[in-house]
């Protein structure tokens, strides 16, 4: 079925979203369409707020409104950790464990079919980091996918001469699962990662 041209339009930007399909795309044109003029603006606010206002961290490269993000400005966080990311976003799953160490935003992971390089990626900002001496421990917290693997084992290879000690989350079953329903791939690296108790 066809809407109206703006309908249309709203639904096709909406579309472009990460996670939002056709359906959602139209429920959500139809819940603006159904809002206040105020609502409305309020949302279109926002969203031009956040292009016009933030930036990345001078720093880890998180994103922030001031060249200093609010975690790299917090001195009470242990300084000589930090936990290294792929995306922004990321973060918030380490910071809900209770982590309280400095990050590093890579933003993206090597993937040479997608044309990804360590060159894209914001490591050499990370080295200058660790070149200060104050970090004593750099934790690899890539996405446990195919490229994640590469970029931990790339980012290992070359912080280790550093004299840091580098270390990798642990991978494997979550909290809560059943052993019978892991694949063999979650098995393994849940073995691995096994620690002592």
């Amino acid at each position: 079925m066809r809407f109206a041209a703006p309908l249309e339009r709203l639904i096709e930007r909406l579309k472009k979203l990460p996670g939002v399909g056709a359906k959602s795309a139209q429920r959500l044109a139809f819940h603006i369409l159904r809002s206040s003029d105020e609502d409305a603006r309020q949302l279109a606010a926002a969203i031009l707020e956040v292009k016009q206002n933030l930036r990345l961290c001078d720093i880890c490269f998180n994103i922030s409104e001031a060249a200093t993000c609010l975690i790299c400005a917090d001195q009470g966080r242990d300084r000589a950790s930090i936990c290294v990311v792929e995306e922004p976003h990321n973060l918030a799953a380490i910071e809900r464990s209770g982590y309280r160490g400095l990050y590093h935003v890579l933003h993206g992971s090597i993937a040479p079919l997608r044309g990804t390089g360590p060159d894209e990626l914001k490591i050499g900002p990370l080295l200058e980091r660790l070149r200060t001496g104050d970090v004593q421990e750099v934790i690899l917290a890539t996405n446990p996918n195919v490229e994640g693997e590469a970029t931990a084992v790339y980012l290992s290879r070359l912080l280790k001469p550093l004299g840091v000690r580098v270390t990798r989350i642990a991978l494997g079953l979550p909290v809560g699962s059943e052993l019978e329903y892991a694949d063999e791939v979650t098995v393994g690296k849940a073995l691995e990662g096994r620690r002592e108790l």
